[in-house]
């Protein structure tokens, strides 16, 4: 009885995508010793993989694509002609370079970097007019974030506290400010409301009903009539 063979014992796929029989067609080009012969047939394997995916056929560069692939699978071995510049091993062996993370330390963490921002902005702000609707934009979105971030009420008092101590001294609130009530801060949007009628089951039953009198009344005409 023949020994089954499992995927995990076989050579593993550097490209699982295309699967084991392109693997073994690109193995068999590294075995054709005529270099002319091998460029024909590694186009023929270009086909055939481009098969696999007929919905790329019109991507930008996607042949470009599948020639860098089939060099990835012959582990750049394979010597032949081809259309594009292949890349090399320690291209795709370098390492991106690492991301700037933001490390800027942010006083309040649920007011978060953008009320900071608009503390900024309600500093550098000359046009009074301006700076006074800013003012009241600013202290109702750190309202809206407290009250995210905590469920309980919130008295407006803390938020101008907080905001004096963003802008490091106290800021002149404009004369008669009231923010917004915590349930219009918080106030989702309403889903809208279905265009499709709705079944009124006690019509629909009467209905029914009405339809059952009928037809017996019409049976019972039928046969005294007979």
């Amino acid at each position: 009885m023949e020994e089954l063979e499992y995927n995990t014992q076989k050579k593993k796929l550097l490209l699982p995508e295309y699967g084991r029989n392109i693997q073994k067609m690109v193995d068999y080009l590294l075995t054709i010793e005529d270099r002319e012969e091998r460029t024909r047939a590694a186009k023929t394997v270009i086909d055939v993989m481009g098969n696999l995916y007929p919905h790329l056929r019109d991507v930008p560069d996607f042949r470009h694509k599948l020639w860098d692939h089939l060099a990835i699978m012959s582990e750049f071995k394979l010597d032949i002609d081809t259309p594009y510049p292949l890349p090399s091993m320690e291209k795709l062996q370098e390492k991106p370079e690492k991301l700037p993370y933001n490390t800027a330390h942010i006083k309040y963490r649920h007011y978060g970097k953008l009320v900071e921002k608009l503390i900024e902005e309600i500093r550098r702000q000359e046009d009074p007019e301006q700076k006074r609707a800013l003012i009241v934009l600013t202290a109702n979105h750190m309202k809206k974030s407290f009250l995210t971030w905590n469920k309980d009420s919130v008295e407006d008092e803390q938020i101008y506290n907080d905001i004096n101590t963003l802008y490091g001294s106290t800021l002149i609130l404009p004369e008669g400010m009231t923010l917004s009530n915590p349930k219009d801060l918080l106030q989702k949007k309403s889903k809208p409301s279905s265009n499709k009628p709705m079944n009124n089951n006690k019509n629909y039953q009467k209905n029914n009903n009405n339809k059952g009198n009928n037809n017996r009344q019409f049976y019972k005409k039928q046969n005294n009539g007979n």
